[in-house]
């Protein structure tokens, strides 16, 4: 029985791997998946410089529930972000990272499973298909484009199909100097696609601004945001009168 046992211990912390990373940060890739998809949950375990650690998923889970078009700011979300003090060492950060933070180095590996645990739940609980509002988002954005084009008499173009590798679209097209190549990012991923877009047009040398336009940080995540600004022209949350500013400001 004490075989038996020893090679249960074995079997299953074979399941998890453990890579050094830089700074002397430890990457756990778990045997945990988010539901309905083959990505194993990572947790990252990082020395803090008063001698505690820390252990969080780097933000993936709310970064993947984006990506799948889940709502990471629905209700049930945000009631499961507020009671998650009450039921274990598990919180969300304001860059919407699941974490636990200590001191007792024997905490590390129950932390692990812990934060794993939330990342799983959080993921569900975002990509649940429960009844969803559907947003005129996109609808605002074009008709304020139309009003900004034939206020300052620009031509304007929907739907174009770019001279770039890849097939990828832009929402729309203003015939400023500089071509203004606007994106409305509804999710992370047509974010992403406005990052890609933006990066080929600086390899091809073509002229094009890319405007990347969000409805909310929410929509595409904190981190997503922050990040595209970065990787494109620019990255704005929607709002119609500083919009006009901003393309009468790209005629000069």
């Amino acid at each position: 029985m004490e075989l038996l046992a020893d090679d249960i211990k074995r079997s299953i912390c074979s399941l998890f791997e453990v890579y050094a990373d830089e700074k002397g940060v430890q990457r756990v890739v778990t045997p945990i998946e988010y539901p309905g998809t083959s990505d194993r949950i990572v947790v990252r375990v990082r020395p803090q410089q008063d001698g505690g650690y820390s252990v969080d998923e780097n933000g993936d889970a709310a970064m993947y529930a984006n990506m799948a078009d889940g709502d990471t700011e629905s209700e049930v979300v945000k009631r499961w972000i507020d009671d998650l003090p009450e039921s274990g060492p598990v919180t969300m950060d304001e860059d919407e990272t699941l974490i636990v933070k200590g001191y007792d180095t024997r905490l590390i590996a129950p932390s692990i499973f812990r934060v794993a645990e939330a990342a799983q739940h959080l993921y569900a609980l975002a990509t649940t298909r429960g009844e969803r509002h559907p947003s005129d988002f996109k609808e605002r954005l074009s008709r304020a484009l139309l009003e900004i084009a034939a206020e300052l008499g620009l031509k304007h173009h929907e739907n174009v199909d770019l001279p770039i590798s890849g097939g990828l679209l832009a929402d729309h097209v203003l015939d400023t100097p500089t071509p203004l190549i606007v994106i409305a990012a509804t999710g992370a991923t047509r974010l992403l696609e406005a990052e890609v877009i933006h990066m080929q047009y600086r390899m091809q040398k073509t002229p094009g601004f890319v405007l990347a336009v969000v409805e909310s940080q929410k929509a595409v995540g904190k981190k997503q945001f922050e990040r595209a600004n970065y990787y494109t022209g620019k990255t704005v949350i929607f709002d119609d009168h500083n919009l006009k500013g901003l393309v009468s400001a790209s005629l000069n």
